[in-house]
């Protein structure tokens, strides 16, 4: 798995980097089809804003934005966010491979 992080308008220091890229190797436990993770940390106005676009094989992209003063509160909430979409997503398709228990039986007849 490729993690890359970027910065736009700001420059990111190794910590921030280290930060980032520990975090996004957390997902590999939500998702293990991920194949690359892009973090763009974009420093405008004194708000930071954190962006993180996962590439998984046989899914569309998962994109997550969070704005926060702190950079490193900004990659924290941001997590929360594709988290939350990993998790969805695993869901729906375990879900399709196996319908709730019930759901293919025929309702009884009444007379």
């Amino acid at each position: 798995m490729q993690v890359t992080v970027k910065g736009r308008h700001m420059g990111i220091s190794e910590s921030l980097k280290a930060h980032c890229q520990e975090k996004a190797e957390r997902l590999q436990r939500f998702l293990d089809r991920i194949q690359s993770i892009e973090v763009v940390l974009d420093g405008k106005d004194g708000v930071h804003t954190a962006e993180m676009i996962v590439h998984s094989a046989g899914a569309p992209p998962f994109v997550a934005t969070e704005q926060h003063v702190d950079a490193f509160a900004a990659v924290d909430l941001l997590m929360d966010k594709i988290e939350a979409q990993l998790r969805r997503y695993k869901e729906k398709i375990r879900n399709r491979k196996h319908p709730p228990r019930g759901a293919g039986e025929l309702p009884p007849e009444t007379e």
